[in-house]
């Protein structure tokens, strides 16, 4: 028997995986988000060395145009400088340490390439940095092509005014070319949405974002913190710390009065309050790669903390993360969602759940009509404050050292309670014909359509008069 001969396997990546199968995971959406992120990336390099200031981004700009047979974004954020067109074109990013030291969120060195990917087939790149311009194609046949991985690059025949970079994406693929031309002000209003929430940092900063003209105006999370100097108050619960490179600011509290139990029972609440900004966003780097989030991933519905509910629709919190290595953020390769497996945010989860317990029960005790009022005139007190302004105040309050497995410091607000202790009180609760509450309400109040817990109210309350006598 003749010996088989063994040669080398090859294990050369194959394009296509890249080009049609990496795009699967990652919508529209954040494909474009992907590019916004790579237009901030490049201001951070422009400036590095510089002391950020309150608005490092100021002046900055990238246009989106969203259109039934193409896509475009143009930036004057920098450009791609020549030394950096390994990273930035190659698929996988072959040098980890190009933005050392610098806060940016590209790790991977996938972002741009498979952003552009998921929107077309036919793409040309623009980018101008200094002494550097240059355009770059990528056509359909390059991308058919799994020999071919040298891209044909050529001198820019014109310069920018500014240096930055222009992407034009053309031959859409299908189910983008349906997305932007059947529901395109459906798409750009869904995405204006997200931008504004998942760059309220950064276009706070100074960045400005448009899309197809319009520009768009932040939606930042601001909580209730009162100034006085009264011992119990509505304050946010805060945690900062340092570890292994990582700065963690964490806040969480009320953005607005808590709602009524008849406003619940009532489907009122999503009227006068949204659910969109209720629950815990999470900013790696200045960017939200979670936004609002109600479930198990951000504590809600474990460890001592009740499932999500629209009686806690007031309470919101922010975690911040930032480093000057990207690796280390627990963000998963998309870059729109949390690595809920990171030691790092396990540990920062303990807290956000500690600060939770601390506004829900205050929930659950200022139950009842006349409460909820009182209550509501404490929230009221206080004033809306950004993140920004909450580490500034929170800088003038005493944070006490936290001794745990993440060592950090932290503020734990008193809350005001009801003058009656908790156990002091029992709920009454019990349902009647719809009829006989009207007529009860019209014999109580001389006029009908007062709310059944009102009637219900009214009548102990007359009955505990008699009872006292």
């Amino acid at each position: 028997m003749t010996a088989r001969i063994y040669n080398n396997v090859p294990a050369h990546p194959v394009k296509s995986f890249f080009v049609h199968m990496l795009t699967r995971d990652i919508s529209v959406s954040d494909a474009i988000l992907d590019l916004l992120d790579n237009c901030v990336d490049g201001i951070i390099r422009k400036n590095r060395g510089k002391k950020e200031g309150a608005a490092p981004y100021k002046g900055y700009k990238a246009q989106i145009t969203i259109g039934k047979d193409s896509f475009t974004i143009h930036d004057n954020c920098g450009g791609i400088p020549w030394s950096l067109h390994e990273y930035a074109f190659r698929m996988g990013r072959a040098k980890p340490d190009q933005d050392a030291g610098l806060p940016v969120v590209g790790t991977y060195g996938i972002g741009m390439k498979r952003a552009i990917f998921k929107i077309g087939q036919s793409c040309l790149i623009q980018t101008q940095n200094g002494k550097d311009a240059y355009d770059i194609e990528l056509s359909p046949a390059w991308m058919r092509n799994e020999d071919e991985w040298n891209i044909p690059v050529k001198a820019a025949k014109t310069r920018m005014k500014a240096d930055g970079t222009t992407i034009v994406v053309e031959k859409l693929n299908k189910g983008v070319a349906e997305l932007f031309s059947d529901n395109a002000k459906s798409f750009c209003r869904d995405f204006e949405a997200q931008v504004a929430s998942h760059y309220a940092f950064i276009i706070g900063k100074g960045f400005t974002v448009e899309v197809n003209g319009r520009a768009i105006s932040p939606l930042p999370t601001k909580l209730a913190f009162d100034k006085s100097k009264k011992t119990k108050a509505i304050r946010p619960f805060v945690y900062t710390t340092r570890t292994n490179g990582v700065d963690v600011f964490l806040a969480v509290g009320f953005t607005r009065p808590i709602p009524s139990e008849e406003e619940i029972a009532a489907d009122q609440v999503e009227a006068r309050y949204s659910s969109l900004d209720a629950g815990w966003t999470i900013v790696c780097n200045d960017r939200a790669v979670l936004y609002c989030d109600r479930t198990e991933l951000t504590g809600w519905g474990e460890a001592g903390v009740p499932k999500y509910h629209t009686q806690f629709i007031a309470i919101s919190g922010v975690v911040e993360f930032r480093s000057n290595d990207a690796s280390k953020l627990p963000t998963t390769t998309t870059k729109r969602g949390i690595d809920a497996a990171s030691p790092l945010y396990l540990q920062v989860k303990n807290k956000m759940r500690e600060g939770m317990v601390l506004f829900t029960n205050y929930t659950n005790k200022w139950k009842g009509r006349e409460l909820v009022q009182q209550a509501r005139s404490q929230i009221d007190d206080a004033e809306p404050f950004g993140i920004e302004e909450i580490k500034h105040n929170v800088a003038k309050l005493r944070l006490s050292h936290v001794k745990s497995r993440l060592r950090g410091r932290q503020y734990k607000p008193t809350l005001p309670m009801p003058a009656h202790a908790a156990g002091d009180s029992r709920r009454i609760s019990y349902s009647k014909p719809i009829a006989q509450i009207e007529l009860v309400s019209d014999y109580l109040f001389e006029s009908d359509g007062h709310t059944p817990s009102l009637v219900g109210e009214r009548c102990f309350d007359e009955i505990l008069k008699e009872a006292r006598k």
